[in-house]
C-alpha cells in the first residue's frame, strides 16, 4: 500500500484543521480515547456537535485562538491508500511552517473560504506551491453551506483561481467544493450539490497517482551509512545503506561516487538482508560495489553515464526561517540528503516578493519568512541536481552553526555563471 503525503494550506478560519479532522472522524480514523478527549473539550457539547480542529490544533496557545501556529501531522489509512497530512498555519508570519510541510508533500490541498473567494494568502500559498514544485494542486472550495451550494459562486472561484494557476504555471489542478464542517464531499459525495460531478475529497486522494511522479530516469543514492561488521563471518563485507532517491540501479551497472570521481560497478543490491537484482526509487538498500574504493556518509553514488552536477558555488532560492537575518558574509552549515558542509553566502541578488512575484534587486539583507536568490559558496563540493529538474537532489536545508537550529529551506535554482 503506498503513502500520499500532503499539506492543507490556507488563510486564517479557512477551515483547514476542520477538513483534516472531518477525514479522520468520517473515515473512523479517530481512535476512542481521542474521540472522547476532543468531546470534553467541544465549546458545542451541549449541541452534541464536537470540534473537530481539536484533532490537530494540539498546542494551548492554538486551542485559545481557535487557529493554528505549527505545522501539525496526522497519519491514517483507508482499505486503498495511508496518508500524512501537514496542516500548516494560515497567518503570513508562519509562511515559513508552508515551506517546511510543503517541502516533502506530494500533493497540496488549498482552500478558499467560499465567501472571500481568491485572496492574499491564497496568492501566496499558490506560489511557494508552484516554487517547491508541488507536482498535485487541489482547490477545496469550502463553507459552500454558507453560500447556500450555489453553483455560480463555486464557477466563479474556479475562473478567478485559474488564473492564478496560469500565471504561475501550475498543471494538475483540482477543483472540489466542500464543507468541511458539515462533511459535504469529504468522504461521500453530497446531495446539496448535484452540479458537481466530480469525486468527493477522499475518493480522489485514494486515486491520484503518484507513482508517476518518481523520477526513474536520473539514479542517485545518497550514502547515509557505510556497513562494516567486522566479524570473522564477514570480515571483508562493506556496504552501503541509504535511500534510492531517484532512478534505478542493478547488479553490474558501472556507477561513479561523487564528489571523488572514483569509479566502479555494483557487486550486489540487498533489501533486509536479501540479494535482489535491481532497486527503484524510494527503496532503502544497501549496495556492494566490486572494488575497495573510498565511500563515505554523504558522498553519491551515481550512473557514469548520467552525472549530476558537482561544484562548490551555486545560485539557490532561499525560504529565511529565522529571526536573524541572512546577509552576505554569513557562515552556516548546509546539508543535501545526507551530505552536511560549511558555507558562506556571497551575496543576496534579489527578495522575491510572493504576492506579485516581482524581484526586489536593492535589499542587503533578508529577514524572516522572505525568499531571496542568493550566491553560496561551501568548503567543499556538493552533488546535486538543479531543482527545476530533479527536487529530491535538488533541496537543502542551512542549519546555524553554533544553535544547529534549520534557518532556511533552499531550492538549487541554477548553476553559478
Amino acid at each position: 500500500m503506498d503513502i500520499l503525503k500532503l499539506i492543507t494550506a490556507g488563510s486564517v478560519d479557512d477551515g483547514k484543521s476542520t477538513l483534516i479532522g472531518r477525514l479522520l472522524y468520517d473515515s473512523k480514523s479517530i481512535l476512542i480515547d481521542q474521540l472522547e478527549a476532543i468531546e470534553k473539550q467541544s465549546k458545542n457539547k451541549e449541541q452534541g456537535e464536537i470540534d473537530l480542529a481539536l484533532l490537530t490544533d494540539g498546542l494551548r496557545a492554538e486551542r485559545e485562538q481557535g487557529i493554528t501556529i505549527d505545522v501539525a501531522y496526522k497519519y491514517f489509512s483507508t482499505p486503498k491508500r495511508k496518508f500524512i497530512i501537514a496542516d500548516a498555519p494560515g497567518h503570513i508570519q508562519y509562511t515559513r511552517n508552508m515551506v517546511t510541510g510543503a517541502s516533502n508533500s506530494d500533493l497540496v490541498i488549498i482552500l478558499i473560504d467560499a465567501r472571500h473567494g481568491v485572496i492574499e494568502q491564497t496568492r501566496r500559498h499558490s506560489i511557494i506551491a508552484s516554487l517547491l514544485q508541488l507536482p498535485h494542486i487541489v482547490v477545496a472550495i469550502n463553507k459552500m453551506d454558507l453560500v447556500e451550494f450555489k453553483e455560480d459562486v463555486y464557477n466563479n472561484i474556479v475562473i478567478e483561481y485559474s488564473k492564478v494557476a496560469a500565471q504561475l504555471g501550475l498543471k494538475d489542478v483540482t477543483y472540489i467544493p466542500i464543507s468541511a464542517l458539515n462533511g459535504d464531499n469529504i468522504v461521500d459525495k453530497s446531495d446539496k450539490m448535484p452540479w458537481y460531478q466530480g469525486e468527493s475529497l477522499l475518493s480522489f486522494l485514494e486515486q491520484v497517482e503518484v507513482e508517476k511522479d518518481i523520477n526513474y530516469t536520473d539514479a542517485r543514492f545518497p550514502v547515509q551509512y557505510v556497513i562494516r561488521p567486522q566479524t570473522e563471518e564477514l570480515h571483508d563485507y562493506r556496504g552501503y545503506a541509504g535511500k534510492l532517491i531517484s532512478g534505478v540501479f542493478a547488479k553490474g551497472d558501472k556507477i561513479i561516487v561523487q564528489p571523488s570521481g572514483l569509479t566502479s560497478k555494483i557487486k550486489s543490491i540487498e533489501i533486509g538482508g536479501e540479494e535482489i537484482d535491481e532497486a527503484y526509487a524510494p527503496q532503502s538498500v544497501v549496495l556492494q560495489l566490486e572494488d575497495d574504493i573510498d565511500v563515505s556518509r554523504g558522498d553519491v553514488i551515481v550512473p557514469v553515464d548520467n552525472l549530476p552536477h558537482v561544484e562548490q558555488e551555486v545560485d539557490v532560492l532561499v525560504c529565511w526561517m529565522a529571526n536573524k537575518p541572512f546577509a552576505a558574509g554569513n557562515r552556516y552549515f548546509l546539508q543535501i540528503n545526507s551530505r552536511v558542509v560549511k558555507t558562506v553566502v556571497k551575496e543576496i541578488d534579489y527578495r522575491l516578493d510572493v504576492n506579485s512575484l516581482e524581484k526586489d534587486y536593492s535589499i542587503k539583507s533578508a529577514a524572516l519568512n522572505d525568499v531571496v536568490k542568493a550566491k553560496i559558496k561551501t568548503a567543499s563540493p556538493i552533488v546535486f541536481d538543479e531543482y527545476d529538474k530533479l527536487r529530491v537532489n535538488g533541496g537543502a536545508i542551512l542549519i546555524d552553526e553554533t544553535s544547529l537550529v534549520t534557518v532556511g529551506a533552499c531550492m538549487i535554482q541554477t548553476l553559478n555563471p
